[in-house]
């Protein structure tokens, strides 16, 4: 017979206590233990009870020897980030802020799946969120009214998996939006709870890979920005995708921090327009259209995302601060990493930053989270500094050690190849390190002037004075 147990859960992390607390011993926030009721049943002895059944093994090759195609979309931006399409059977969770456009993005995605015409693919979008109408007045303004995508408005998910294991009508990709409104009706807790987000995603993840549907999950965001619930729904799906984006900017950055299936750390560009999201093919011309040359405390960062080469323009503005303690505000980059490099500069440079506000910006929306940006951010804060403007058409690239070195960086040629496809004529970069077997040289191989930079007071030397910078290039 089963037995009722009584145990306290953390709505934050998902840690179990036995007893209800007002500060969570797992992640340290207070007021977040819920008490939930579950069914445990009395589990027969292993050695003595009940023997399994024998696993049925299989090889690595499959027998027919035919791969099961991806489902491509005609959004390349959403292709790319996913590997080349979504894999049958496998579950994505997109997350992102509220209103920044994660159910537009599913439902163009959903809805040029379901128009192809070279293969007929059921689709299927589940709103627990949203009523059927406005489900269907987002679609007239995306102007996608006319793809068969079947509607439906749930949140029980017996239902929904009654659906997906209907033979007579079948669907071959599902879209949940979003987790967090889903419940399973045999579990005492209120929906979005973590027990119920728990066991609703792994309910309709086991019968979508028995059934080979792929799903599409939305999850809501907590404050610090990850996905709300337990930490296991990342672990349980293939591909989690993060929708970023300042709402001041029309800009949107969809990025893969899982993927089963593909590369991580890559990204798509999106511009959020009136009739839905559009696709930027080349964002390096996008994050550099509105930048003003010759201006002191600005560098252009040839960055990789993924396999993708974005340029963008770091701005750095150094001003006397009249406070006992300068502030240090940072946009789109690490605040920890700038601390880093402003101690670098100080202790192996000599500048004095300490009696400064430092004010430090990425452009256009975009976070960085590339070491080889540091480079760029000490190029632009030495110009700050001296008030002298960095070269024209010059990029930077390259990791500052805290010896004060510039640490070479991976695929420096897909970078400068970028940088020379927008117009570039000059580069300032790290030693190259020569491998084993075959020479190369201190930079690589293109039509741009390149200048290698070793450590920190090279970079000093070659932006404090305007006649040193033909040495460099």
């Amino acid at each position: 017979m089963a037995k009722s147990k009584t145990s306290y859960i953390c709505q934050s992390c998902g840690t179990t206590h036995n007893k209800w607390g007002g500060k969570c011993d797992g992640c340290g926030e207070w007021n977040t233990l819920s008490e939930e009721i579950t069914e445990n049943a009395v589990p027969k002895g292993l050695s003595g009870g009940t023997r399994g059944r024998s696993l049925s093994f299989s090889s690595l090759k499959s027998k027919d020897g035919e791969k099961k195609p991806r489902l491509v979309t005609t959004i390349g931006e959403f292709d790319r980030v996913c590997g080349g399409g979504l894999v049958p059977g496998s579950a994505l969770l997109i997350g992102g802020d509220p209103g920044i456009g994660k159910s537009t993005l599913l439902l163009q995605v959903v809805c040029a799946l379901a128009a192809k015409k070279d293969k007929e693919i059921n689709c299927a979008y589940v709103s627990g969120e949203e009523a059927i109408d406005q489900v269907r007045l987002r679609a007239e303004r995306l102007e996608l009214e006319e793809a068969p995508v079947r509607l439906a408005a749930a949140t029980n998910v017996r239902d929904i998996l009654a659906a997906m294991e209907n033979k007579a009508d079948p669907i071959d990709l599902i879209v949940i939006d979003s987790i967090q409104t889903m419940y399973v009706d045999n579990v005492e807790s209120a929906p979005g709870t973590v027990t119920q987000v728990r066991t609703s995603s792994h309910e309709i993840i086991r019968s979508a890979k028995k059934h080979g549907i792929c799903v599409l999950f939305v999850g809501h965001v907590t404050k610090d920005g990850q996905i709300a619930g337990p930490r296991v729904l990342e672990h349980m799906v293939d591909t989690v995708l993060y929708f970023e984006g300042d709402r001041s900017h029309q800009f949107r950055i969809l990025r893969s921090v899982k993927n089963r299936f593909g590369a991580t750390d890559e990204i798509g560009v999106f511009e959020m327009a009136g009739h839905g999201l559009v696709e930027v093919a080349n964002p390096s011309e996008i994050f550099l259209a509105q930048r003003q040359q010759d201006v002191a405390g600005s560098a252009v960062f040839a960055g990789l995302e993924g396999s993708r080469p974005v340029l963008v323009e770091i701005q750095a503005l150094v001003a006397p601060s009249g406070l006992a303690t300068p502030r240090r505000a940072v946009i789109g980059w690490d605040n920890n990493r700038l601390a880093m490099v402003l101690a670098v500069l100080e202790s192996r440079c000599g500048l004095q930053f300490s009696g400064r506000d430092i004010f430090l910006n990425v452009a256009g929306g975009i976070r960085i989270n590339e070491p080889a940006a540091d480079m760029a951010v000490a190029a632009a804060l030495i110009s700050s500094m001296t008030n002298v403007a960095t070269p024209h058409g010059a990029v930077f690239f390259g990791e500052v050690g805290l010896g004060g070195e510039i640490r070479p960086v991976a695929q420096p040629d897909l970078r400068l190849k970028e940088a020379s496809k927008l117009g570039f004529t000059q580069a300032f970069l790290p030693t190259q390190k020569k491998k084993k077997g075959r020479a190369k040289s201190a930079a690589p191989q293109t039509d741009i002037k390149c200048g290698t930079i070793e450590n920190v007071m090279d970079l000093v030397t070659m932006l404090s004075h305007e006649t040193n910078l033909a040495q460099y290039g």
